[in-house]
């Protein structure tokens, strides 16, 4: 089992566009086409399954945007992405996207072929939900990468000569020969192979090219991983001669899984909290991008807060405030980390850092609030999913907001097991929650429905610092959630094809939005 990471599944990437599942991960699955072409593309043909969720969002929601900076070797927070296309022409690459039927078994699936003078190559690949990815297939030849290490391709028309070479000479997590359109030799390592090595296997007269694909996670993952536990159950079992507290348990499950130290771990989480303070700051002064729904909605909020104009709540209205600020800066292409997912983002960190700041509490203890959030998104990731075109909005923003529940109750003093019991009630009441985003956009109802999350996870918090009773463990709400996220129909999981989605006015919004026509006359 592939175990998640706080900072590559749960709380992360760090990156500009509205949505994860479609503008990070299409980001990453550049990249790796970026590398096996040694950054050489002369022209790209896409293809996207009609039944698919990118055959009716991939435009709109980002997809070709984050596909196209991967495909120039950027990175997924690059300033540039929003014109990417035009850069992309600019170097003379010529694109193709067709929608036809590629036989593919998830929704988020992409087929790519690149091609130079010299060469063509393949690969097909999956979006998995929060950015991240699953390569499935290079040069016909099925794999399973997920970007998580230093991959090397060795092409090859004596596979058994150049294996035997390599076993002797080199050291690896895993040796597998592929027998695709062209057999090669696929080496997983913490790091690629010497450069003395590679220049004398290309010399060799069996080998025919090597491709060095490098890692588009920012935590790898090494031969024989290892986790101190996968489930709330375990960890809970984990910890009974142990007595740690739940951010502590956090920091012990990264720092093993990743093999880094805990100050590290610590150090990677300040830095997300940082990106986090600096959105809210900036989306409260206000944003500004044409191609987007919704104007800046938290600018007044803050003013009429302050004023005392507002139905008084002053910890619910400030999270409710943080919550928009971090959604209009995603929805104006600014900075921001998908936490867990980029459509999700505000939900989580907007509850965590609103209750922090509310409280008066240190920059630590956010960062330790943070870490328990992500904790719980490591149960979820490894037993649901975060894509709400697999499970709806209630694997985006309910997750979050289970993710956030258990945060403040430890902001607000509470035990272990109230953490445990406010996520476990936070998830239950977002199960069946649908994904119908307003034309075709990630901003509406999407906004809303992070305010409803954010503000669940405080009463849920709240609940569970009464003792209130979940009733239902944790790790069966978060199975429950993936079983019932595969019976929503798929045109209620970020299809653009049914809920309000397909509205007259939403129709009309989006009609608006093609044309350049609705940010103006709002």
């Amino acid at each position: 089992m592939n175990f998640p990471s706080i900072f590559n599944d749960v709380v992360g990437p760090v990156m500009r566009g509205p949505s994860s599942s479609h503008c990070a991960a299409s980001l990453r699955i550049g990249r790796i086409g970026h590398d096996l072409m040694k950054g050489s593309i002369s022209s790209i043909e896409i293809d996207f399954d009609p039944e698919g969720s990118l055959a009716t969002t991939h435009k709109e929601q980002g997809s070709d945007m984050g596909l196209f900076g991967g495909f120039l070797g950027w990175e997924a927070f690059d300033e540039r992405l929003v014109r990417a296309e035009q850069h992309l022409g600019a170097a003379g690459i010529q694109v193709k996207i067709n929608i036809r039927d590629i036989q593919a078994d998830h929704p988020n699936t992409y087929k790519i072929t690149l091609t130079n003078p010299w060469e063509t190559h393949q690969l097909t690949a999956i979006s998995t939900g929060g950015g991240m990815i699953e390569v499935i297939e290079i040069d016909q030849a099925p794999v399973s990468f997920a970007g998580d290490c230093f991959l090397t391709l060795v092409y090859t028309t004596h596979p058994e000569q150049v294996m035997d070479y390599l076993q002797h000479e080199l050291s690896y997590d895993s040796l597998e020969l592929r027998s695709g359109n062209q057999p090669y030799i696929e080496i997983k390592a913490q790091q690629f192979p010497d450069a003395a090595l590679i220049q004398e296997l290309e010399q060799m007269e069996a080998v025919s090219g090597i491709k060095q694909i490098r890692p588009v996670l920012p935590v790898l993952t090494a031969k024989n991983q290892k986790v101190p536990f996968i489930t709330c159950d375990e960890m809970l079992a984990y910890n009974e001669d142990k007595g740690l507290s739940l951010w502590e348990l956090a920091v012990r499950y990264e720092s093993i899984r990743g093999n880094i130290s805990e100050a590290e771990v610590l150090a990677k989480m300040d830095t997300i909290r940082k990106i986090l303070k600096d959105a809210i700051s900036t989306g409260i002064k206000g944003t500004n991008y044409e191609d987007r729904i919704l104007g800046p909605q938290s600018v007044k909020f803050k003013s009429l807060m302050e004023s005392k104009k507002l139905v008084d709540g002053d910890v619910l209205n400030r999270i409710i405030m943080y919550v928009s600020a971090i959604m209009e800066v995603k929805s104006s292409m600014g900075v921001i980390v998908a936490a867990p997912t980029a459509g999700s983002c505000g939900a989580m960190p907007g509850a965590v850092l609103g209750v922090s700041d509310a409280l008066g509490l240190s920059e630590e203890e956010t960062v330790k609030a943070l870490l328990i959030a992500g904790l719980i998104g490591v149960f979820i990731a490894a037993h649901s999913t975060f894509a709400a075109e697999v499970g709806g909005c209630q694997a985006e923003c309910g997750s979050g907001s289970s993710m956030g529940a258990a945060a403040l109750v430890y902001l607000a003093g509470g035990t272990l097991t109230q953490s445990i019991s406010a996520a476990s009630m936070a998830l239950q009441s977002s199960l069946g929650m649908i994904c119908d985003p307003i034309g075709n956009r990630v901003e509406a109802p999407c906004l809303n429905k992070n305010v409803m999350a954010a503000s669940n996870a405080l009463s849920c918090a709240n609940m569970a610092l009464a003792d209130y009773d979940h009733l239902i463990p944790l790790d069966e709400v978060i199975e429950t959630m993936y079983e019932v996220g595969k019976s929503i129909p798929n045109t209620l999981r970020c299809t653009n094809l049914g809920g309000l989605s397909i509205t007259k006015t939403a129709k009309e919004i989006e009609r608006k939005l093609g044309k350049g026509q609705f940010y103006k006359s709002c």
